[in-house]
């Protein structure tokens, strides 16, 4: 099913009849964020392998960045966005582990509109904390329903939170998302909206319905990625699809804004967070997800604002996720709450064509590591190869020692950006423990994710993200997370787990600063693997199945930091249980 794409007089018509369109209201403001869709993952850039019609429609009647660039992965991106600020600043590391984790002490995009009156709200992947502070809840978000994790293993009908709360989506998660994200709007119609709609796709597992399956699975993919022939064709074909879906559920966005005759009092945004994740076609540029090359950071980007920025309009000035914050702030003309100073620049100039006139700029782009800079005309990479991108967008041809001061020039620069942003003694490990009780947020979920293993306990998967522990099978094993109380009181505990039938009965206990609580690994819980949803064998999210919570007793914690230990105390079968999470709630004060 496709959604009409209303044109520039169409929405002239209903900002015309309706009083919510009211050119000196606060606009709306919605943002919409693939995951790992790269540069090329749309018709817009010219890919003829796919079609994504709601996506050119933005562009044709907005402004289109052509030089648009985030991360190479996904968290940092969210961090740069949320804070316009760039992401080590803020103490993001990584993907995974607390890594992820953007400081408390950082205010949000959603603090700057929360602050002005807005109504605020993000559906779908936060991956930037689990737990309060960290939550979006916590971040400036009055509603939030999705995943706060980065790889997810079940895209159907998946286990979701909504402000705290574990729930089950129904269908495909990004059309549920989609479909909160509309909820969200129509509740708030009348009142000033920013709504955060971070999809996870296409994003692995390579999971999507069979009306785009169908369309893909034997599709001749004539437009190819860097390795020709070798291309991972059957990953291509899923990710592709995805990105229909994904266009397919921007559209029926766009057309409930048309219902609600929102459109054009709304800022539309959209883009995505890094590079493919495979080396499908990608407009010929070096790299991908996780490179810090043009073709792991350059992201489509477009904006829509009908009456205010010009339909049609192309830029190719460098720009950044980390301009956001300042751009929209300055749309919507609402002050910034941050008081920290921001790395990004107001776009608004260029956007609503009040300028032609643009400074040259730096971008600086780093991940584990090497660091990349780009102007408006070169980029330096992490090895200190010069290349003109006007040029040779392909980076094919190292220009460092026919232009050695532009080489030198850059390389200061690199060297400057890294003190600075990283400090004289930069680090790259994060050892924050895990924040646990806040009345704010009372039910603390600790994930597999976010804990060690120890013995012979087992991931389930290689990425920490979206695994659960196995192979628990004798007393010395543990698994530990590092916490800190922030409450002294009462807790009550709970694991999910699941456990053959013939193995239950273990009895375990959880303990931290000499406080501990037990329980019986009772009944047996031995569910089947989610499996069959895949188009591509997964490589790196566990096959999931559905977890059941084992309640233990109730007990007392200190306020302060140490080891939260899972330990058997005996074993009467061949093994304990697999974990995917333990809960600590704080019970009400008496």
């Amino acid at each position: 099913m496709r959604f009409p794409l209303l044109s520039l007089c169409a929405l002239a018509v209903l900002s015309a009849i309706s009083p919510g369109a009211d050119r000196a209201s606060k606009p709306n403001v919605l943002v919409i964020l693939a995951d790992d869709q790269g540069w090329g993952d749309t018709s817009l850039n010219g890919n003829t392998n796919l079609s994504t019609p709601n996506v050119e429609a933005l562009a044709r009647a907005g402004a289109m960045l052509d030089h648009f660039y985030v991360c190479p992965v996904c968290s940092p991106t969210r961090a740069e966005f949320l804070t316009g600020r760039y992401y080590p600043r803020g103490g993001v590391r990584d993907v995974s582990t607390g890594q992820e984790r953007l400081n408390p002490d950082e205010k949000t995009i959603a603090d700057t509109f929360k602050a002005a009156g807005y109504a605020t709200g993000a559906f779908g992947k936060w991956h930037n904390g689990s737990q309060w502070p960290f939550h979006p809840n916590a971040r400036g978000f009055g509603e939030y329903y999705g995943f706060t994790s980065g790889h997810w293993g079940e895209y159907f009908d998946p286990p979701l939170e909504h402000n705290g709360e574990f729930v089950r989506g129904k269908g495909y998660i990004a059309d549920d998302l989609a479909n909160h994200a509309m909820d969200f709007m129509e509740k708030n119609k009348d009142h000033p909206f920013f709504c955060y709609l971070p999809f996870n796709t296409p994003h692995s597992p390579y999971c999507v319905p069979d009306e785009y399956w169908d369309r893909f699975k034997n599709k001749d993919i004539t437009m190819r990625g860097s390795l020709g022939e070798k291309e991972d064709l059957p990953v291509t074909r899923c990710a592709l699809a995805m990105c229909e879906n994904l266009d397919w559920n921007v559209g029926r966005v766009l057309h409930r804004l048309d219902e609600l005759h929102l459109s054009e009092n709304t800022i539309v945004v959209y883009f995505s967070d890094n590079g493919p994740a495979s080396r499908r076609w990608n407009g010929g540029m070096r790299g991908i997800k996780g490179s810090t090359d043009e073709g792991g950071v350059r992201e489509p980007f477009v904006i829509r604002w009908p009456g205010k920025i010009k339909p049609g309009t192309k830029l190719t000035e460098i720009a950044s996720d980390i301009d956001l914050l300042p751009t929209l702030a300055k749309l919507a003309d609402v002050p910034i709450a941050s008081t920290k100073p921001l790395d990004g620049v107001d776009l608004s100039p260029l956007l609503l064509g009040a300028t032609t006139q643009w400074p040259d700029r730096l971008i600086f782009t780093t991940f584990r590591g090497p660091i990349s800079v780009r102007s408006q005309k070169y980029r330096l990479d992490s090895k200190g190869a010069l290349y003109d991108m006007e040029a040779d967008p392909g980076q094919e041809k190292d220009i460092a020692r026919d232009q050695p001061e532009m080489a030198a020039k850059l390389s200061q620069a690199v060297a400057a950006w890294r003190k600075d942003v990283f400090g004289p003694d930069e680090q790259t490990h994060d050892d924050r423990p895990f924040t646990v009780g806040y009345r704010e947020f009372p039910m603390t979920p600790l994930p597999a994710r976010d804990g060690v293993p120890h013995g012979g306990v087992k991931r389930s998967s290689r990425a920490p993200n979206s695994s659960y522990f196995v192979n628990w099978k004798t007393t010395d094993d543990t698994i530990t997370w590092d916490v800190e109380v922030n409450t002294p009181g009462d807790y009550e505990a709970a694991i999910y787990y699941t456990c053959p039938t013939a193995d239950a009965g273990a009895t375990v206990e959880l303990s931290l600063n000499g406080s501990k609580t037990n329980g019986k690994v009772s009944p047996g819980w031995d569910p089947p693997l989610i499996d069959g949803q895949d188009r591509v064998p997964r490589k790196e999210e566990s096959i999931m199945k559905e977890f059941h919570p084992l309640r233990l007793g109730n007990f007392h914690l200190e306020h302060g930091r140490g080891l939260l230990t899972l330990r058997a105390l005996d074993i009467p079968g061949h093994s304990v249980m697999d974990v995917r999470m333990v809960t600590l709630t704080l019970k009400p004060a008496q």
